[in-house]
Parts: C-alpha cells; sequence; structure tokens
C-alpha cells in the first residue's frame, strides 16, 4: 500500500504541470506541505494548534522581503523562512506545551493573533496590502524561476524533501515516542520520557516546515498577505488534515487537494464557497470518520497509509 501510494505521489508529481495550471499545482503543493507538517503534530503528537497560520505567513512575509530587499537568491530566502518559523515555533510551543486540550489550543491561536497584528502594523509587510511584487529570481544563478515549469518542479522538490523528512521522522523511534505520547501520555511520563521535550521537539519540526510551505508560497504568487497570518488559515489546514486523514501519511495531502481544488472551481459562487466546503466535510466526516485515505487503508486491511 505504501509502495503504491510512493509511486502514485510521485509520478502524479512529474507530470501534473503538462496536465494542470503550473501556478495551481504549485499551490496544491505548498498546502499539502503545510497539511503535512500540520498532521506531523496533530496526527502523531496529538497536538491541536490553531496557530499555524503564524509560521505560514510568518515565513512567508520573512522570506519575501529577504529576497526582495535583502537581495537574497531563492533557495537561501526559503531558508531563512524555515529558520524563523522554526525559531517561533519552538518559543511559541515552549509557552503552549504545559497545557492540554482547548487550553493548548487557545493559547497557539492567541500566540498566532500576535503575528497577525505585527503582520498588520509593521512597515515592511504592507499592511492590509500585502508584500508585494517579490522576485523568484534564479536557482544557483543558472535557471530563470520566471518560467512557471522549472518554478514547478524547483517547488516539486521541496515539497518532497519535507515529505520525506515527515516519513523518517514517523518511522523513527521519535515517531514511535510520539505516538506513545499521543496514545497514553502518563504512561509514556511513567516509562522515563521526558513528555514536554518530545512535543516540544514535534512542535518545531511541525512549525518550521510549515514556514518551508508558506515561503515557497510567497516565491510562487510573489507576494504575501494578511490571508496568510489569519486564524482561518489555520483552521483551513485542520479541514485538510482532518479531511485526508489525521495521523496518515498521504492524507492530509488529498486532504490538501481536495479543499484547494474545491475552493478553486467553487471561487465564483463568492462566500458560498466556505458553506459548500463545510456540508462536504460534514458529509465525509459522517461517511469516512477516518479521512479518505484513512477510510481506505481500513477497507483494504492496510496497517498504516
Amino acid at each position: 500500500m505504501n509502495r503504491v501510494f510512493w509511486i502514485v505521489l510521485i509520478v502524479a508529481g512529474l507530470i501534473a504541470p503538462h496536465f494542470v495550471y503550473p501556478v495551481f499545482a504549485m499551490k496544491l503543493l505548498c498546502f499539502a506541505l503545510f497539511a503535512c507538517a500540520f498532521n506531523l503534530l496533530l496526527g502523531y503528537a496529538g497536538l491541536l494548534s490553531f496557530g499555524h497560520a503564524a509560521f505560514f505567513g510568518g515565513a512567508a512575509y520573512i522570506t519575501g522581503h529577504a529576497v526582495k530587499v535583502w537581495g537574497l537568491s531563492p533557495l537561501p530566502g526559503i531558508l531563512v523562512g524555515t529558520l524563523f518559523a522554526m525559531v517561533l515555533g519552538a518559543i511559541f510551543g515552549s509557552l503552549a506545551i504545559r497545557r492540554q486540550g482547548i487550553y493548548f489550543a487557545m493559547i497557539t491561536l492567541a500566540l498566532a493573533q500576535i503575528i497577525f497584528f505585527l503582520a498588520l502594523k509593521l512597515p515592511f509587510t504592507g499592511g492590509e496590502n500585502g508584500l508585494q511584487g517579490v522576485p523568484r529570481g534564479t536557482l544557483l544563478g543558472v535557471v530563470d524561476l520566471s518560467d512557471p515549469i522549472a518554478m514547478y518542479y524547483v517547488v516539486f522538490a521541496i515539497f518532497m524533501i519535507g515529505f520525506l523528512i515527515i516519513y523518517r521522522t514517523v518511522h523513527s523511534p521519535f515517531g514511535q515516542i510520539l505516538t506513545a505520547i499521543r496514545e497514553n501520555e502518563p504512561r509514556a511520563r511513567s516509562l522515563g520520557y521526558d513528555v514536554e521535550r518530545f512535543k516540544l521537539i514535534a512542535f518545531t519540526i511541525s512549525a518550521a516546515l510549515a514556514g518551508t510551505a508558506g515561503a515557497t508560497k510567497a516565491l510562487v504568487f510573489q507576494f504575501a498577505s494578511l490571508t496568510d497570518v489569519h486564524w482561518q488559515m489555520s483552521g483551513e489546514v485542520v479541514l485538510m488534515t482532518l479531511l485526508g486523514g489525521m495521523g496518515t501519511l498521504f492524507g492530509p495531502v488529498a486532504g490538501a487537494v481536495t479543499i484547494v481544488t474545491l475552493q478553486n472551481e467553487l471561487a465564483g459562487f463568492g462566500s458560498w464557497v466556505q458553506v459548500a466546503i463545510g456540508s462536504i466535510f460534514v458529509v465525509c466526516v459522517l461517511l469516512f470518520r477516518r479521512g479518505f485515505v484513512g477510510e481506505l487503508a481500513r477497507r483494504l486491511g492496510a496497517k498504516s497509509a
């Protein structure tokens, strides 16, 4: 089952720009990485964060500024955004992991709103107009990323690197400890594991990868906006993860593709698009309690998707 999904993922990624508008395909990859990063925290560590937009959007602003004003090339710019999200994640995580359940979720939301306020007020962000005119530049001084196809394959490579990091994390002893903490935290603590430290590391990794997704998106669309740091963005990534299958590797990818595609196809209905997506989500939760991929894995008798 895993091998089939890997093959489908790689082949689909390689041929996608020849069948789908490249910019739309890049948007799918950015949000898929964002959802996978969030799933590492929720699906494997059992921590529900309502503030992941802070890392996604914060890294988008930092990368956009680094590339536009500081003159960094694309890859160093993305690395700066990722580093910013990682540091921010370590700070937010150290403040939030001392609480559990709804208290943890509300603390992350409150901290994320601070980032939203800063994005609105700081001079370099552009306020309500956002940070515009971010150049894509050239890769290693050779590949012109203004070409949509070239930019797509760079985004696809970034997505695959991020996905592989998540895969190795989940299938490592560290990932097994995270699962143990999610299933029975008091028992994991009684076995001598420093639960808070493992949670903080998971939170930081998740934040860093969410930042990578946001930083990449800033280069793809050549701007960063308040939408990227808004609380609704945090809600959307929760929706993507639950819809595709929380605690599965490929579920968030399926969920992100579904939500982004629906938003794109139903855009003509205006604000009704949220009603339509909400209705679809309710139906899917009732019919597929484990999400698309989770339910498919169960029915096929697979151990894990």
